[in-house]
């Protein structure tokens, strides 16, 4: 008889093994194009998100906590590397990598303790329109990032060059690119009407690029985002990042700290928020349940292993995780087959891949775009909360007005102001009622919770000016939370007992009772 952990082995690995490895075969084509891309929005050379990718799917195949989740290269913590590696580069040649491979490697830590001080279970306290301000964010900036591809430089208001110096060939290759985006699109969008068979990215990628490669076309392709090209030429080697300036390297200490903590912190929470929303989405699907905390410590490890092997930190990919349970990957045998696949086919098509025009993947990565924003949210903004459309609009513009953009702010401040509204909609749930049983005495009826930030409307209750002989306050139906609560019960005490009124509260239960007891500077009779 096999034991349990050998049978649970065989079951997370082997119980759908040809379906598996043709799913992640599938995903590892959906795979590529993505990762180029999001190299590119880092400002690193392809193969950065490329080995990433392969280290992570392989890594987190054996560590993570749910089974065909997708991990690699993504928009959101590309984005967040931009600053970083663009500060690196403008110190020497190499450096903007060292630090963003330096930054990997802190990620990974942070998402280790955040597995263990079980950051998952806070995901509870992020209400809907934090998350809807954060995607439809994060398809702004990664649509956003393909505007220098497409000719178009926002920050200098004025048209790039597309990495050309010839200035005719400029002006031939804008109406050229435009046009085979709008292709691009088109199949994307156009082929699922017809059929499935095959991602209609895939598609869109090889139809342009043949175009491109018949008709001879002089446009910027996958091979212009790094002088030597970028692609690998073999399996990642290990190194660190950690040396002399002289060799690209940067120094391991404090100051190089100071300069990757804010982005490395970034990445680890925006990562894990990404890739929970992913195993959210997949455990709803497959009808299952996983341990989120068990795959923040393998998201960590993960962007450990892929760092130490040049690859860039990443997260769960919604898109892809969703194809590859559609597609019938249902074991973390379809995950490791994914990156397997993938650095095989590089390292097989690295020729054909250089080809691929940069016009091509924009589409791509448009129709990521897309896809990833709340379209449903925006749809229904007129039927939506006034309150979940402001924490939605607070986290969408903390995160667009950052330098550079911070995805982890927009975050914070969605979720400090969804706590502002939330507490002012509890504070107004306490009320009280004033019952008169003769001209002598008065029983006030206190209803709801106290604390904080109900303290105000609790003490607009009471009639601090009439001063019957006798006041009750009945507490049966209230529990206080907090010092505050204890305070604001206290003062109107205070100021009954000062104007002439014998004071009883009542009803206390015995937290609440227990609490005032403590904290309470009143002698008093509440029982």
């Amino acid at each position: 008889m096999l034991s349990k952990a050998k049978t649970n082995f065989l079951s997370e690995w082997f119980s759908n093994p040809k379906q598996d490895i043709l799913s992640g075969l599938v995903v590892a084509f959906a795979m590529i194009p993505e990762a180029i891309a999001f190299s590119g929005i880092a400002g690193v050379d392809p193969q950065v998100g490329l080995f990433g990718a392969f280290c992570l799917s392989i890594t987190i195949a054996l560590v993570g906590g749910r089974m065909g989740m997708i991990t690699s290269a993504t928009g959101s913590t590309a984005l967040l590397m931009t600053g970083l590696v663009a500060t690196g580069n403008a110190q020497g040649e190499g450096l903007g990598l060292s630090y963003l491979i330096a930054a990997g490697l802190l990620t990974g830590v942070f998402q280790i303790i955040w597995g263990y001080l079980r950051l998952a279970y806070q995901m509870r306290f992020v209400p809907t329109g934090v998350l809807s301000g954060f995607v439809n964010a994060l398809a702004l900036l990664i649509f956003q990032a393909q505007l220098p591809q497409m000719g178009i430089n926002l920050h200098y208001g004025e048209v790039s060059d597309l990495n050309h110096t010839d200035p005719i060939l400029q002006g031939m290759q804008y109406p050229i690119v435009w046009l085979l985006i709008i292709l691009g699109l088109f199949i994307i969008y156009g082929l699922p009407k017809i059929t499935r068979i095959i991602p209609s990215q895939l598609i869109a990628i090889l139809v342009i690029t043949m175009i491109s490669i018949v008709l001879n076309l002089d446009i910027p392709t996958v091979r212009d985002l790094s002088v030597g090209g970028g692609l690998p030429e073999g399996l990642p080697n290990f190194s660190i990042p950690f040396g002399s300036t002289a060799d690209g390297k940067v120094p391991f200490n404090l100051e190089t700290f100071g300069i990757v903590l804010p982005t490395a912190l970034a990445i680890s929470l925006v990562g894990l928020m990404e890739t929970f929303l992913t195993q959210d989405i997949l455990d709803d699907i497959t009808d299952t349940n996983s341990n989120k905390n068990k795959e923040a410590r393998g998201q960590g490890i993960a962007n450990i292993i892929s760092s130490f092997f040049g690859g860039m930190a990443g997260c769960a990919l919604v898109g892809q995780s969703v194809m590859n349970t559609e597609n019938g990957g249902k074991t973390r045998l379809s995950t490791f087959s994914s990156g397997i696949s993938l650095l095989l086919i590089v390292l097989v098509f690295k020729q054909w891949l250089e080809q691929i025009p940069m016009a091509a993947l924009v589409a791509v990565m448009i129709s990521i775009a897309i896809s990833t924003a709340d379209i449903n949210g925006l749809k229904n903004i007129s039927k939506i909360p006034r309150s979940d459309t402001a924490v939605m609009l607070m986290t969408f513009s903390v995160t667009m007005i950052t330098t550079p953009h911070n995805l982890a702010l927009g975050v914070i401040a969605g979720v400090a102001l969804a706590g502002i509204l939330f507490s002012r909609k509890v504070a107004k749930v306490i009320e009280i009622k004033s019952i008169k049983i003769s001209s002598e005495e008065i029983i006030y009826e206190v209803t709801g919770q106290l604390f904080f930030v109900s303290k105000i409307y609790f003490l607009q209750g009471f009639d601090i000016h009439d001063h019957p002989q006798k006041v009750k306050i009945d507490m049966s139906k209230a529990h206080i939370w907090d010092q505050s609560g204890v305070a604001a019960l206290d003062q109107i005490i205070r100021k009954l007992t000062l104007g002439g009124s014998v004071v009883e509260v009542i009803g206390l239960n015995e937290e609440s009772n227990n609490l005032f007891d403590r904290l309470g500077g009143q002698e008093s009779s509440h029982g």
